[in-house]
């Protein structure tokens, strides 16, 4: 079992470019799976000794331990996964996991900005002071790109069209994509850039690196994350608010403006349709708030007398 899972990981990392953060959840899933194998069964038996019987086990052993719908459902996905791996290389001659059903997992609807809580949030960063210059060109970025914050972290210098405006992004799995930014992303990264030719030198591995930090290497998510608290705390805004509602609200924004969806599909790199089509719900909901705002006989609390 250790010796499939090892090879199943180098699979994931080799052939499908998979990221380090979707390999740390997957080994934290097959953890799981063997943490189970240990204490209930008794011994981690080989893939081909697997049977469904011991997966139900599983299944039921995970919601003994109160994870989250979504937790489970994606431990399940992982086994699937994992299994499928094994058939392919002759480890097994079924998918056992395949027949194991997947809780049902309501979607949230993702937190986003208004237009004018981006702006402020945008202005927070000082523009005197090259700390500031650089925060303010990473959420302008952010923002006027859809990125995911691993996605920007990962920028480099030479990853930005400055004719045509775009920069080059890789997402999830090392796929490549073309974003276009606004001017005032474009005009923050001008500013920024002149500024960071005066920051520490940066070692070999960070020397192209778009964000630095005060010590010469490149920006964490983490660093990103705790940038944005800083000025959430500045200007008042919502403390639930993460660098991923800046890229909910630019695919909001731009469904709310009249955007198609594929092209928003496009924009933010998913690879199914329906990961993009959640935010149409989100689109509905605000369209349906200001008509109950704006029509007279729409208004919830407004009810006809008895005898009307």
């Amino acid at each position: 079992m250790y010796g499939a899972i090892d090879g199943f990981l180098r699979y994931l990392k080799i052939e499908r470019n998979a990221s380090e953060l979707t390999l740390k959840s997957y080994s934290e899933d097959f953890g799981s799976l063997l943490d189970y194998f240990r204490d209930r069964v008794g011994e981690i038996v080989e893939p081909g000794q697997v049977h469904i019987a011991q997966l139900r086990g599983y299944v039921a052993y995970l919601h003994e331990c109160d994870y989250a719908k979504t937790t489970i459902a994606r431990r399940l996905a992982s086994l699937r996964s994992f299994f499928r791996y094994c058939q392919r290389e002759g480890l097994v001659t079924s998918n056992p996991a395949k027949v194991l059903r997947t809780p049902r997992v309501g979607r949230k609807l993702p937190h986003f900005l208004t237009a004018d809580q981006v702006v402020k949030l945008l202005e927070s960063p000082p523009a005197n002071e090259p700390e500031g210059l650089r925060d303010r060109a990473i959420l302008e970025t952010l923002y006027s790109a859809g990125l995911r914050v691993a996605e920007l972290v990962g920028l480099n210098i030479a990853n930005w069209d400055r004719d045509a405006n775009i920069i080059r992004v890789f997402g999830k799995g090392k796929k490549e994509r073309i974003a276009p930014i606004g001017r005032h992303a474009a005009k923050a990264l001008y500013s920024w850039l002149e500024v960071r030719k005066e920051q520490p030198d940066a070692g070999p591995e960070d020397h192209d690196a778009m964000f630095l930090n005060r010590f010469g290497t490149r920006l964490t998510t983490r660093s990103i994350g705790r940038m944005l608290e800083k000025y959430l705390m500045l200007t008042g805004l919502d403390k639930l608010t993460t660098p991923h509602t800046l890229r909910h609200s630019f695919a909001t924004h731009m469904l709310d403006g009249g955007a198609d969806l594929r092209a928003v599909q496009e924009l933010l790199g998913h690879k199914s349709l329906t990961t993009t089509q959640i935010y149409t719900h989100v689109s509905t909901k605000r369209l349906k708030e200001t008509y109950e705002q704006a029509h007279p006989h729409a208004a919830k609390n407004q009810r006809p007398k008895k005898g009307e």
